[in-house]
């Protein structure tokens, strides 16, 4: 392969052309082609660092680079590892392999259609690139083609080459052979020998373009002289008969070429010439046995890289259908590299190619191959060793499938797609550049080769489905141009220069995107640029320059297509899209002069593009991009924003600009009379070094409203904060509003400002006027901000005398000034003295205060004539003292004082200052806005270390002395502050709190544990009357609580409760207690007795609005004790259980009894006959269904009433036991249809025959007939492993258990081993030994569902083969089975799970089979198993 030249060494015509001015102008071939003629390395080389990044080769910058193999096992984006074919080629730079393609022509490795990878989009960025590509037709080639067609039947043309001549093959045997200027001067070959030998399918010329080689379609070779057009060689066997040529190439050595036929194999030809007879010898490189090869291609070197360590190896590349092969030819053959496609489309097309590219300062050849979508690249180097060392490069993954990949120089590659469209790709960033569509070349495919019609199709399948888009032979490249060969014409394609690609977007009058190109070439930053040589800053004003040239047309065409007519909108919205082009590049070019001389002049003639020419250039300014403005540029841009109203951009533009820029005058006035403060200031300081006068024009703004008193407008708050920051800028040394003050100018502004600020009257005073006005000015405007200006200055002031003079003078201004008026408020005096505390604790202070003055202050802050802002002045004060002013007073005489004026806050830091921590406890509580604080306070003293004994005991104490007053404060917080620093001293705080309801809640917060306070239990079980006195609170003022809170508490007497309830009546609670006492029977008469007085009270009260509430309570009490009952009846005996039931049945049958009698009936007859029933349906459960009948007939009333009194209840009580009986009918059905079922399917399932893997011994490995000892039992088990008894025992897989002789399985048995070797051994052999009595024995493999060992030898138990069958049937019939379920079922019938006052349960884990996750109930029949 031919190199081609790089971009920085190309110079082409400057001249654009257009695609129709290219197709009509004859094609001067020569001097195309002189122009890539060669690739000037050197200068490449040179220019290394501004074209060639390095980066982009991911190659590490080491001494021995990575090998093949470790870069091809990294992680990469593709779905498919790209990895060496052989993986004993570990490193392929030393290995000398002869490992060639071995795979057959149908492997599935050449490729999955099912498997194809997800396809990836390349970025999208044509618009940054222009047209790259220019495109031409032949014509004079083209027409002589379809003319010798037509004159000669010289057929269409099928092969195209080319060097300095252009060669074209036809499909009845000529080659036309054409020179630079387009003319025929050959036509070599006759139809006859076309005829004979098919049409040509392979062209190739020498380095020189002295030889030319044609292959036929028939397979024959011939070899012509390019200069005299005379046969040279004729050759017809140097590969198989039968087989077309699909490739035939020359190497560097011209008596060397490459072909590769139809069959798939490659071979090497080598001319000689002896005793004046031409001899051609063939050897055989690649067989098409071993993998068809379908594409070929030796590395050519130009004749400055003859030298090339790397040209001594001749390399040869070739594609086959499943990998890729490079080899080398030199000095002997030697396979190099052997990669795997991977998985691939079987129709896509193999392709390679090679060029020379520079690369850490080395020029090296670079392959690339791709198949697909999917393109390679392979840099090839040799070390001083002789070992080729192979890296891979950046893949390219398309989004299309390739017929074509041509190198075009070293940074830019052409691909051509299935659907013939062309795609310009740079190789470095893989952006695609530019695609254009050559369907109208109508380009000759090979495909006819590949299925060599010619020799009957004898190829593969595998070969024909590629040759569907081969077209190797009908595209060329040389020089940088590409050249397409189509059935009736020839086409060129070659890079545009870097002025051809922007005049050609000029002509098509896109000047925006040219100005666009035209920066990325002047930054070096496009891609595929032609043309462009020299150094960097010669590069740069040539691109300048023309630049320039766009600018002035572009700026002549946005005046010329303004709209003349219409709304003024639409013209500045033209102007809105196309001035500030002009303004960006001209400032990008740094072309301030042609912006503000030729271009402003050329814009101004129209009004409209003028004010957006002015409006364009605000964001340069105000981002400090554009300094330098021309006067009259300055003048028309002020004047512009000032008529559009725009002033406050005006001020932002002026104090960016240079002073020089403006006119000071005009600036200076518009200042004033628009209010622009930030500018006045600016044109002052800068222009004329004035840093006072605006000041005095600010303080005139401000000052007169602030000394009338009145409420300053918005403006004027505004104006007030600038002045404030242009003083502190000023005393800073920094100019305002940015940037700084000349360095030998700043202590010469301090003075000036200082020397204002201290000025005893304005220029204008009036008699009236105060002393000092600016400094009053500026204190009643904001005396916080003004004083912080202050602490700045004076932390930058050294300690000269000049500066601690004005220091101490400052000071007495303000003394003077604040001290002596009664017009500022508490607020501002505190901010005074605390600024003058502050200074005076500093370690250098030599400033002087007057003592008393803070004596003075305390007493104007402590000692108002009203309470007013009573919050205001202790913060102060707090402030001024944390300044550091603690030193200026007595602090006995701030306690009283603090204390008198009720500022707990600075009480509080005194007494911390002192370590008087218990009177801090005084401060929060009396002060409301922290009282609630103080409990946190007393935590962290008594809890935090740091603090002594003492001071822990007085606060401890502190807190105990006021105990009530914290619990009234906040119960829950007093108790978790008892309850982990006073738990010793409940009952003293106990006996502290005098009010109930206060020492009930307290004790609820303490003890209750659901109040989230942990108190010590251990405590509280010594002294348990506690507990008790808050149970008798709990009783008076939350009776409704007192079940719900017993539950949880622990630390109480059975006994003494019990008389605190009895004394309440709280008759369930007593109830409660005395069935947690023990005295069931107790509690149950006195949950009667409260029954039976609800039910006569029910019935006594006749009819009334109250009759729902009594049954409700009525029903809610039998409830209550019929739990009772259920709970306890489990534990006592049938006379006990007795007991209690029947006289709650009496209870409930007597209103009936006396109701029954009474005319008209009772209203709630029937609701009690129905609580009758659900007293009798809970007894059922525990009495006999006799003693109930005998006890109701027994009962005088009705045993001597008729049997209709007690009908209902008597059919009641049967309708349960017919229900029972049922139940009970049904389950015994259900178990013995079960037991049944299962027993059946195992009688059948061991009395199955075994059915043999194999017919022979699986320890052995012999037939079971081998031998014919009669001794010798075969044994067969049920997992198909059969064995001779003789091998079973020398394995010692036999154990004689309860006097029989027991098999384990030898294989099963070791597998199971494995994962068992912390069970006992011992019992994993009695799970795996059968019954040897028959020949045929079942294996038993144990699993964790299996029952355990047996434990004794009387017990009955199945043998090892009814187990397994056993499980298999429970495995059969998944779930529990039905007698597990009744199971739990009586288990937990008669549980405390309906007990109301019975607390959390506690006992051991109860996992039920209910609770289970995959738990169903089985309501379909079992399963039937086939027998």
């Amino acid at each position: 392969m031919e190199d081609e030249p790089d971009q920085e060494s190309l110079e082409q015509n400057p001249c654009a052309r257009t695609v129709e001015e290219e197709l009509n102008k004859p094609f001067n071939l020569e001097t195309s082609l002189s122009k890539f003629s060669c690739i000037d390395l050197d200068k490449e080389l040179e220019f290394k660092n501004d074209l060639i990044d390095d980066k982009e080769f991911d190659i590490p910058q080491v001494d021995t680079p990575p090998t093949l193999e470790s870069i091809l096992n990294e992680t990469d984006d593709e779905d498919e590892s790209f990895v060496l074919e052989d993986p004993t080629l570990l490193n392929i730079d030393t290995i000398d392999s002869h490992s060639y393609d071995t795979s057959s022509v149908a492997s599935s490795d050449s490729g999955d259609r099912a498997n194809l990878k997800r396809k990836k989009k390349l970025p999208d960025s044509f618009s940054l690139h222009g047209s790259v590509m220019r495109h031409s037709l032949l014509k004079g080639i083209s027409a002589q083609i379809v003319s010798a067609a037509d004159k000669v039947d010289a057929g269409l043309p099928t092969a195209i080459a080319v060097s300095s001549l252009i060669a074209v093959g036809t499909s009845h045997g000529l080659a036309l052979i054409f020179d630079q200027n387009q003319a025929l001067r050959l036509c070599l070959g006759s139809t006859s020998v076309g005829g004979q030998y098919g049409a040509i399918s392979a062209l190739s010329i020498n380095n020189d373009c002295s030889r030319l080689l044609c292959g036929f379609a028939k397979g024959q070779i011939t070899m012509w002289d390019l200069a005299s057009g005379k046969l040279l060689r004729s050759i017809t066997d140097a590969h198989p008969p039968g087989t077309a040529i699909l490739h035939i190439k020359f190497t560097d050595d011209p008596t060397l070429a490459i072909c590769n036929d139809s069959g798939g194999s490659v071979f090497e030809l080598t001319f000689k010439r002896v005793m004046g007879v031409r001899t051609c010898e063939s050897r055989c490189l690649f067989s098409g046995s071993k993998g068809e090869v379908c594409c070929i291609e030796p590395l050519h070197s130009k004749p400055e890289l003859k030298d090339h360590p790397i040209t001594q190896f001749s390399l040869l590349a070739m594609a086959s259908l499943t990998k890729i092969l490079v080899i080398g030819l030199k000095p002997s053959l030697k396979v190099w590299m052997t990669f795997p496609y991977g998985r691939m489309d079987p129709s896509s097309v193999p392709l390679l190619a090679w060029h020379f590219v520079a690369v850490n300062n080395c020029v090296n050849p670079m392959l690339a191959f791709c198949r697909g979508d999917m393109v390679h690249f392979l840099l090839v180097k040799r070390d001083e060793s002789g070992a080729i060392h192979v890296t891979k490069q950046k893949h390219l993954h398309l989004y299309y499938d390739l017929i074509n990949f041509t190198w075009i120089n070293s940074r830019t590659v052409v691909l051509l797609d299935s659907v013939e469209k062309l795609h310009v790709i740079d190789r470095q960033t893989q952006e695609e550049l530019e695609t254009m569509e050559i369907s109208e070349v109508q380009l000759v495919y090979n495909s006819s080769h590949f299925k060599s019609l010619a020799t009957g199709g004898n190829v593969s399948q595998a070969l024909a489905l590629v040759g569907e888009k081969a077209c190797y032979q009908s595209i060329s490249s040389y020089g940088g141009q590409i050249f397409y060969l189509g059935t009736k014409s020839v086409y060129v394609m070659m890079l545009r220069s870097w002025r051809e690609r922007m005049d050609h977007l000029l002509k098509q009058d896109c000047l925006t995107e040219a100005l666009a190109l035209a920066w990325s070439f002047h930054e070096g930053k496009a891609k595929a640029v032609v043309g462009l040589s020299g150094d960097v800053s010669k590069r740069k004003a040539v691109v300048a320059d023309r630049m320039v040239e766009i600018l002035f047309h572009y700026a002549d065409r946005a005046l010329k297509k303004c709209p003349d007519q219409g709304k003024i909108q639409v013209m500045e919205q033209h102007f809105q899209d196309t001035v500030p082009v002009i303004v960006d590049y001209c400032l990008l070019l740094q072309r301030k002069d042609l912006l503000f001389s030729q271009m402003y002049d050329k814009l101004s003639e129209n009004s409209v593009a003028k004010g957006v020419f002015l409006e364009c250039l605000e964001p340069y300014i105000l981002s400090d991009k554009l300094m330098g403005i021309t006067p009259q540029v300055m003048k028309d841009l002020i004047v512009h924003f000032q008529d559009k109203k725009l002033l406050e951009n005006v001020e932002a533009l002026i104090v960016h600009m240079d002073i020089t820029s403006l006119d000071i005058q005009q600036v200076v006035l518009m200042c004033w009379e628009n209010r622009l403060y930030d500018a006045m200031i600016y044109v002052y300081n800068r222009g004329m070094n004035e840093f006072i006068s605006p000041m005095e024009k600010l303080f005139k703004v401000i000052a007169p409203p602030l000394n009338a008193g009145k409420t300053l407008t918005d403006e004027q708050v505004v104006m007030g904060n600038k002045l404030l920051v242009y003083i502190s800028c000023c005393l800073a040394g920094r100019a305002y509003p940015l940037g700084d003050i000349p360095e030998d100018l700043v202590p010469l502004v301090k003075n000036q400002v200082f020397e204002f600020l201290i000025r005893l009257h304005s220029v204008e005073a009036s008699s009236e006027e105060e002393v000092y006005p600016y400094v009053r000015t500026l204190l009643h405007f904001d005396t916080r901000e003004f004083l912080n200006v202050l602490a700045l200055t004076f932390e930058d002031f050294k300690n000269d005398k000049q500066a601690v003079e004005y220091q101490q003078r400052i000071v007495d201004i303000l003394l003077k000034v604040m001290v002596e008026n009664s017009d500022f408020t508490p607020s501002q005096v505190g901010c005074l003295f605390t600024f003058l505390a502050r200074q005076l604790a500093k370690p250098d202070n030599t400033l002087f205060v007057n003592r008393t003055l803070f004596d003075q202050v305390l007493e104007f802050l402590c000692s108002p004539d009203d309470d007013s802002r009573h919050s205001e002045r202790q913060q102060v004060l707090l402030e001024l003292l944390q300044a550091g002013g603690i030193v200026q007073f007595e602090e006995s005489r701030l306690i009283r004082m603090a204390e008198k004026a009720e500022f707990y806050q600075i009480c509080e830091f005194m007494y911390e200052r002192e370590h008087q921590y218990d009177k801090i406890i005084d401060c929060y509580l009396h002060d409301p806005l922290r009282e609630e604080e103080v409990f946190n306070y007393i935590h962290n003293i008594l809890s935090i270390p740091g603090h002594s004994a003492e001071e822990k005991q007085s606060v401890w104490q502190k807190a105990m002395d006021h105990m009530e007053e914290l619990v009234s404060l906040k119960p829950c917080k007093a108790a978790e502050l008892v309850a982990t620093h006073f738990s010793e001293q409940i009952e003293v705080v106990i006996g502290q709190l005098q009010n109930q309801l206060l020492l009930f809640k307290f004790l609820r917060s303490l003890l209750d544990p659901r109040e989230g306070v942990h108190v010590n239990q251990e405590l509280l079980q010594i002294q348990p009357h506690i507990t008790e006195q808050f149970i008798e609170l709990l009783c008076q003022f939350s009776p409704d609580q007192v079940i719900e809170t017993l539950q949880v508490l622990e630390c109480y007497r059975l006994e003494e409760t019990i008389q605190i309830t009895q004394k309440y009546q709280l008759h369930e609670v007593t109830a409660y207690l005395l069935e947690k006492k023990g005295d069931v029977h107790g509690a149950f008469l006195l949950l009667l007795e409260r029954l039976q007085s609800r039910l006569q009270e029910m019935t006594q009260q006749g009819e009334n609005t109250k009759e729902d509430i009594l049954l409700k309570g009525v029903e809610d009490t039998m409830v209550e004790t019929i739990a009772l009952c259920q709970r306890n009846s489990q534990n006592l005996n049938q006379q006990q259980r007795e007991a209690l039931w029947f006289p709650l049945l009496e209870a409930m049958m007597t209103p009936q009894k006396l109701s029954s009698s009474a005319v008209p009936p009772h209203p709630h007859c029937e609701a009690l006959k129905s609580l009758t029933m659900q007293v009798l349906n809970s007894m059922a459960a525990f009495i006999a269904l006799p003693s109930i009948l005998q006890r109701i007939l027994q009962d005088p009333i009705y045993g001597k009433g008729k049997l209709g009194e007690i009908q209902g209840l008597i059919l009641g009580m049967l309708d349960t036991f017919n229900y029972e009986q049922t139940l009970l009918e049904t389950t015994a059905s259900l178990l013995n249809q079960d037991l049944h079922w299962s027993l059946r399917n195992l009688r059948a399932s061991g009395s199955r025959g075994l059915n043999p893997k194999q017919d022979y011994c699986s320890i052995c490995l012999q037939q079971y007939k081998r031998r014919q000892e009669t001794a010798d039992e075969i044994i067969v088990f049920s997992c198909g492993h059969l064995y001779h008894s003789f091998c079973l025992q020398s394995k010692e897989c036999t154990l004689e258990v309860e006097g029989q002789t027991r098999w384990a399985c030898y294989k099963c048995s070791s597998s199971n081993k494995a994962g068992k070797l912390s069970e006992n051994p011992s019992e994993n052999k009695k799970g795996q030994i059968t019954s040897s009595q028959v020949k045929m024995s079942p294996s038993y493999h144990q699993s964790k569902g299996d029952p355990p060992a047996r434990k004794a030898n009387s017990e009955p138990v199945l043998d090892p083969q009814q187990m397994q069958a056993f499980d298999q049937l429970c495995r059969l019939y998944r779930g529990s089975s039905r007698l597990a379920l009744l199971t739990e079922l009586s288990q937990n019938r008669g549980g405390d799970s309906c007990r109301p006052f019975a607390g959390p349960h506690i006992g051991p884990a109860f996992n039920s089979i209910f609770q289970k996750e995959n738990f169903q109930l089985q309501l379909a029949p079992p399963p039937v198993t086939e027998d």
